[in-house]
């Protein structure tokens, strides 16, 4: 379900995902036939909507899909017969309960209806059953750009009797009936869309079809719902047992036990999703696919908080049914379920911390708000900043009488979503072709430079990066990014001078693309590709260490420790790997020491270009899991590491020169990571060390032990804090019998406002003491400490509730007068700023809330 090496997309999201190289033309399947099951995941777009999922019955974030798929070899008649073969004789679904769909055709674009398609229909089917469908439903396209072609669709009526003698199945085919619905789509690929739109056919046709899994199971065990199928019932009982919730299948989602079911739905479909994420490698984060999947685990979270009164973890607790019910199929859901359980309890931790800060601010936003509609931008930024759902807002509001504007949040929402789609769309022109039947080769290992013709190119753009020109050469010393090493740089050179800059190189559908920012003015000359050398050579010390790394790490803290991730830049290197605990600063130490002999060593790079997968286990290799491998792979050896790599790599470990561990940290629960330099990069470390100890030296007057001299320092600076401390509370509790005499009242308040020399821990101290004596206070303090200004705001608890005062709207307010900002509780915050003169207008300003 996760994607390593497709930078166009975040997940599998369509069967036909792992196959786009072939349908392209950039690559040759072993098998021209092939049938399989993928797992994909959706949660935006056409297909599919996150917020939708679990309100009907046969929509799902992750789901199976089943494929069969014809490379240049059979096509319409064949497809379309196997496929009524299959579902009405193998598995006995009853010939009156289907309907089929043919593309109809679109004048706008000159295509034309689907006749063969059709024809082959009407051998099968009785023409009333054979439904004439446009483009929207009827016609595939892998995007904007890519393979299409027109699609014939099958068709479920699992209606009663009833229920189809009122209306016919052919009227609520694609009219989002639960119960009628598309069991299976035959897509054929004749086209090519182009950037301009226009479409050219594809030299050899092709077969893409899929079934969705759980739809299909629906459909053979006689139920109503995907959810009734033996796919989740499991699940859904057990969160019954967990949460001790009845579910209904029939209930109506907008009733008090639809709500409930509804929760239940979205629960057992979201785990699925966030388990096989996670096992096929992906863990929750802030960004990019990380953020898809963190979103999804927290909808299933306040989902249960929210309708199944569920206010601990208990999300991770279905791990052990999910594993028991399907890792038969996928083995990954056993071997990485310690993981998952890890992952997702301390997931749910965080977020329902989150959540209690959410109703915290929420509160706030209803007291600061006049009349009974919140706004949308401040129910937005909770969703936004805080990933607060705006049901949950809404429920919450109207409990108290409440409502947002929900047109407005709806406005902000689409502005985000604008915003990101912006930020990430990328236009691309067609290929130009060169050399049309070029092959093109890789031979960067042996090679940082060699002669090579540009075979195809085209321009992209993306506001994120511009204006850039993706060529493809005949053969590349180029190495793309791949298996966490970042792409080569370096420059494409002719004779006459002409030179072309590449700033990256990635791979996607089997070509090997380099990045540039212009073209060159010579297309057809033979050029010179020049790797950057310096960086290649930085980067592959970098990636030869990660083996030694995780050598190393399998020896210290023993045989569970597990790749889960790394990034080999030129500069650094960045490792990721399972354990159950932060690695102490001895087994840190152990780990650079053992990294180090083994550089020490010298040892020889011993690669195996070309050897069997089976053979390369055999001698000991280390397969990363997550990562495809084939039949033949690239194995790499130093001394006692052996992992199946296909990055750069040092000829020899003393190449390296030193390798030091800069930091170590949690990526995730389960899940730690080590940042580490080698090379270069390990000598600016060491020489900048020494002349920051030279420097300390110098400033402890060359003291003979500065270790010593330094300890001394700081048990005298401890000495004076404590003493100055005791000053300070001195001269506050005297200040406090002046200023109690100071306090004048107004409207029944006891108001101060006043400029003190005070820290700001002695300004906290003399607040609450003056409030603890003084009933109805209200103060607001203000400071000078070293140029920096100080507002601190203190009001009684009795005035917070009987007047609607906030100590931290107050100082919010009035952060402006002192160029600041602050916050806080309502009875006491704090703001600071860089602006001391605007203290006393604060000062003065804060009278206008008596």
């Amino acid at each position: 379900m996760v994607i390593k090496d497709d930078p166009t997309l975040m997940f599998t999201n369509a069967g036909m995902n792992q196959f786009k190289e072939f349908f392209l033309g950039n690559g040759t399947p072993k098998n021209n036939r092939i049938a399989d099951t993928q797992k994909c995941l959706r949660v935006s777009g056409k297909h599919n909507d996150l917020e939708e999922v679990g309100m009907d019955t046969y929509h799902h974030t992750m789901f199976e899909m089943l494929g069969n798929w014809s490379f240049g070899d059979y096509f319409k008649k064949e497809a379309i017969e196997w496929a009524w073969e299959l579902l009405t004789d193998v598995f006995g679904i009853d010939k009156d309960i289907l309907y089929v769909s043919v593309f109809e055709g679109a004048k706008d674009e000159n295509l034309e209806m689907d006749q063969e398609a059709y024809d082959l229909w009407t051998n099968i089917v009785p023409e009333d059953r054979i439904i004439m469908g446009n483009k929207k439903d009827n016609f595939w396209e892998m995007g904007d750009q890519g393979p299409c072609g027109p699609c014939s669709e099958i068709h479920v009526d699992l209606r009663s009797e009833e229920e189809k003698a009122k209306v016919p199945g052919r009227d609520l085919v694609n009219q989002d009936d639960p119960l009628v619905v598309e069991i299976w789509n035959l897509v054929f690929m004749q086209f090519n869309r182009k950037a301009n739109g226009s479409l050219e056919k594809l030299p050899a046709q092709h077969v893409d079809t899929g079934m969705g899994f759980e739809r299909l199971c629906m459909a053979l065990q006689g139920v109503k719902s995907n959810y009734d199928t033996d796919v989740f019932t499991p699940l859904i009982r057990e969160i019954e047992t967990i949460t001790n919730s009845t579910y209904d299948k029939d209930s109506i989602p907008t009733k008090e036990s639809g709500k409930v079911s509804v929760a239940i739905r979205v629960i057992a479909d979201h785990l699925r999703a966030v388990s096989f994420s996670i096992a096929d490698g992906q863990l929750p984060s802030n960004t990019g696919a990380g953020y898809v999947i963190r979103r999804i685990l927290r909808r299933a979270i306040r989902y249960g908080f929210t309708f199944l009164n569920t206010k601990e973890p208990f999300i991770y607790k279905l791990v052990d049914t999910l594993s028991n019910q399907m890792s038969d199929a996928f083995p990954e859901l056993k071997s990485q379920k310690n993981l998952i359980v890890n992952v997702i309890k301390e997931e749910e931790n965080s977020f329902l911390r989150t959540l209690d800060q959410g109703l915290v601010l929420l509160d706030n936003v209803i007291k600061n708000t006049k009349g009974k509609v919140v706004s949308g931008e401040k129910a937005f930024e909770l969703y936004d900043t805080y990933g607060f759902p705006k049901d949950l807002t809404a429920l919450i509001l109207s409990e108290q009488g409440y409502e947002y504007d929900e047109a407005s949040f709806e406005v902000e929402l689409q502005k985000q979503k604008d915003r990101s789609r912006a930020a990430s769309e990328v236009k691309a022109g067609d290929w130009e072709i060169l050399l049309p039947n070029a092959e093109e080769g890789f031979i960067g290992y042996d090679h940082t430079s060699g002669d090579a013709k540009i075979s195809r190119y085209r321009k992209v753009n993306s506001k994120k990066d511009g204006e850039l020109y993706q060529l493809v050469l005949d053969q590349t010393p180029f190495y793309p990014e791949g298996g966490g090493q970042v792409g080569d740089k370096g420059y494409l050179e002719v004779a006459n001078g002409d030179v072309v800059y590449i700033v990256d190189t990635k791979k996607e559908n089997n070509l090997i693309i380099h990045f540039a920012k212009s073209l060159p003015k010579h297309l057809g000359e033979t050029y010179k590709a020049v790797v950057d050398t310096k960086q290649r050579t930085r980067t592959a010390s970098n990636h030869t260490a990660t083996h030694l790394l995780h050598q190393a790490l399998r020896t210290v803290l023993g045989t569970h420790v597990a790749q889960k991730g790394s990034m080999v830049h030129s500069g650094n290197l960045r490792f990721d790997f399972s354990h159950f605990s932060k690695v102490s600063v001895d087994e840190l130490q152990q780990v650079e020491d053992f990294v180090n002999a083994r550089i020490r060593e010298g040892l020889p790079l011993e690669e195996k270009r070309s050897i069997s997968y089976d053979q390369a286990i055999a001698e000991g290799a280390i397969a990363l899991f997550g990562e495809k491998y084939g039949d033949s792979v690239r194995a790499i050896r130093f001394g006692e590491s052996m992992e199946l790599c296909g990055g750069i790599h040092v000829q020899n470990t003393s190449d390296i020169w030193h390798f030091k561990i800069t930091s170590e940290s949690a990526v995730a629960a389960g899940i730690r990571r080590i940042e580490a330099i080698t090379s270069d990069a390990a000598k600016d470390y060491f020489t900048n060390q020494t002349e920051a100890f030279s420097e300390v030296k110098a400033i402890l007057k060359n003291a003979k032990d500065p270790v010593k001299a330094i300890t001394t320092l700081q048990e005298e600076n401890a000495s004076l804090k404590k003493q100055i401390e005791a000053l300070l509370k001195d001269k506050a509790k005297n200040l406090k019998g002046d200023l109690k005499a100071e306090f004048k009242e107004v409207n029944g308040i006891q108001f101060l406002s006043k400029k003190v020399d005070l820290d700001p821990a002695g300004i906290k101290d003399l607040s609450f003491e003056l409030g603890g004596e003084v009933s109805n206070a209200f103060m607001l303090f203000g400071a000078d400490n070293n140029g920096k200004a100080l507002l601190s705001c203190y009001i009684s608890k009795n005035l917070v509730e009987e007047k609607g005062l906030n100590a931290g709207q107050v100082v919010r307010e009035l952060g402006k007068y002192i160029q600041g900002g602050g916050g806080g509780q309502p009875f006491f915050a704090t703001a600071g700023g860089k602006n001391p003169a605007g203290i006393e207008e604060a000062l003065e300003k804060v009278k206008e809330y008596l």
